[in-house]
Parts: structure tokens; sequence; C-alpha cells
């Protein structure tokens, strides 16, 4: 089973469970009532945000979408493990493809207040798509490669062993910059 049809089930279980239609969460997440449909049929996750917003109006945080069985005490990943990747298509309604991928370094942490994450970003092909805000903070550290960040009206570039921390209340989208693709670590902060 593809992780994305897992985030899928899982939400549609917590929908159910909850007692709401699709329409009523998709008015309480200011989602469209048809992206949470694709999302629990298991097409690819457009962006990290409507799941964020979903989740709050299902009030879990947002690690319940993304994790199987939550654990006690720490988590670790060895170098030789690899963790579980989710792929994102990124905010443009066209894409068929991820162009964000993310592995999820805290996965299986019981009641996490952050969402690290390993990401191999790809070169966007054609126009930026809209920029996308949520509540919280994210950190980005540049493993590997360069991106550039849209942030409100700003646009930065971020080399190999750059960084950022950012309020992502303001508009933002991350993307590769040029035709490589780029790694970095992100962690999310989204207050519950």
């Amino acid at each position: 089973m593809s992780v994305d049809y897992k985030i899928g089930e899982k939400l549609r279980q917590l929908r159910e469970a909850k007692q709401m239609t699709v329409e009523l969460l998709a008015e309480q997440s200011q989602c469209h009532a048809d992206q949470i449909r694709q999302i629990e049929n298991g097409a690819l996750v457009p962006s990290l945000t409507p799941l964020m917003e979903i989740s709050r109006a299902l009030g879990v945080r947002l690690g319940t979408l993304l994790d199987d069985d939550p654990i006690e005490g720490p988590v670790v990943f060895k170098s030789t493990e690899s963790p579980t990747v989710i792929r994102f298509s990124g905010k443009d309604p066209m894409a068929t493809s991820s162009n964000l991928d993310f592995y999820s370094m805290g996965s299986g942490k019981r009641d996490r207040h952050m969402e690290p994450f390993i990401i191999d970003v790809k070169p966007r092909n054609g126009e930026a798509p809209p920029l996308s805000a949520h509540e919280g903070e994210e950190f980005i550290y540049v493993l590997s490669g360069a991106i550039q960040i849209y942030y409100g009206k700003n646009t930065y570039e971020l080399e190999t062993g750059e960084s950022i921390y950012y309020d992502s209340v303001v508009p933002h989208d991350v993307h590769a910059k040029g035709s490589e693709n780029a790694r970095i670590l992100a962690v999310v902060y989204a207050p519950s």
C-alpha cells in the first residue's frame, strides 16, 4: 500500500470517526471537497499546507495523518535505514508526478510538535504555482544543490550549507533553483 493511500485512508477514518462529511471538512479546513476526495482516494498530495489545514479541522496533529503506529520515546533513523517517502505534487493542479519527496524523520514519535523532513526538491517546469501559507514556522537547511524560496514579495536563493528560518503564515513556495535537484532538511512547526 502506498504512503499516499495510507494518508488518504487515515484521513477517511478520522473524518468518519468525527462524523464529518467531506463537504463539512472542506468548509472547516478551507480546502476544496474534490481535493479531500482525491487525497482520500490515494492521489498525489498537493502540498503540506492542505494536510495541515485538514488535520487542524479534524482536531489532530499533522503527525496523526503521517504516522502508522506512534511510539513512546525517541525515534532514531540509522543511515542504513530509509524513512518512508511522501510525495507531494506541489500546488500545480495539473501535476501528475511528485515535485517534492518528503522523508519524515519524526514518523512514529508520539505527541511531537515539530515535523522534521529530508526533502528531495525537483526542478519546476513552467510557471511558479500559487504560494501557500499556514500557521507555524519553518527552518530549512540546504544539504545539496540550490533552492529558491518565494516568501511574500521577496525571493531568497540558498546553496549548500545555507539556511533560512521563517514564519509560514507568510505565503511561500520552495523549489529547486535551475535544472538540478536539491536536497534539504526542513523542520516544520505547526501549532495544535
